[in-house]
């Protein structure tokens, strides 16, 4: 089905919501003209404002007119493919595969991590207790992120050397990474510091101090 009006993401706090930054990220990455609409969390009237815009009462969100798609991963799925800027997903069938896997894989994993260390953007706590079940879960996403640089990673500084979804389904964890202050091996640290510069990321710290600041 076509759909000709401009999307709509609907967000939740840029400082907070993990979710809404992975497709938010994707999305401008991917050089996507979109509409921003800001859900303020934590307040009596957030529910009822996110069921305005998404049936199951979560974000992110995304509308394509009268669609609704209420979900991050299918999100970041969408905006593959519909990016403007250049592909989001690896254009060899395997790598691609693989992208999808490690996207997936932080989408219902890494639940210790989580918890441990919920996602504050302009937070710094460097003396962050850390158990060893969240330090299992870091060495996983470590493990995960050598295994896409060795075999895809040519040709630039990301997961699989070009921007991709997957990269930006990791945007909180690296954001975590810098809150909590967390030791990484040295490969792992050059992908944090290369993915906290990637422009769309920028952005959307940016974003979160103007939220804090202005209160909005």
């Amino acid at each position: 089905m076509a759909v000709h009006q401009k999307p709509v993401l609907v967000i939740g706090d840029k400082n907070y919501s993990s979710w809404s930054m992975r497709p938010w990220i994707a999305m401008t990455a991917g050089g996507i003209d979109f509409e921003e609409v800001h859900v303020k969390l934590r307040t009596e009237a957030t529910k009822a404002i996110i069921l305005r815009h998404s049936p199951s009462g979560t974000v992110p969100a995304l509308k394509l007119g009268d669609v609704v798609v209420p979900e991050s991963l299918a999100i970041c799925e969408w905006a593959a493919e519909n990016a403007r800027t250049g592909p989001l997903l690896p254009v060899d069938s395997v790598a691609r595969a693989v992208c999808r896997a490690a996207s997936a894989e932080m989408h219902s994993g890494f639940v210790t991590l989580r918890k441990e260390c919920p996602m504050d953007i302009l937070a710094r706590e460097t003396c962050h207790p850390i158990s060893d079940a969240c330090r299992s879960d870091i060495a996983r996403i470590e493990a995960l992120w050598e295994n896409c640089r060795h075999h895809f990673g040519a040709g630039g500084p990301y997961l699989f050397g070009h921007f991709t979804i997957a990269d930006a389904m990791f945007a909180p964890v690296v954001s975590r990474f810098i809150t909590y202050g967390v030791h990484l091996l040295p490969e792992s640290a050059d992908y944090v510091a290369a993915a906290s510069h990637h422009p769309a990321y920028q952005a959307w710290v940016a974003g979160a101090k103007l939220q804090v600041e202005t209160g909005i």
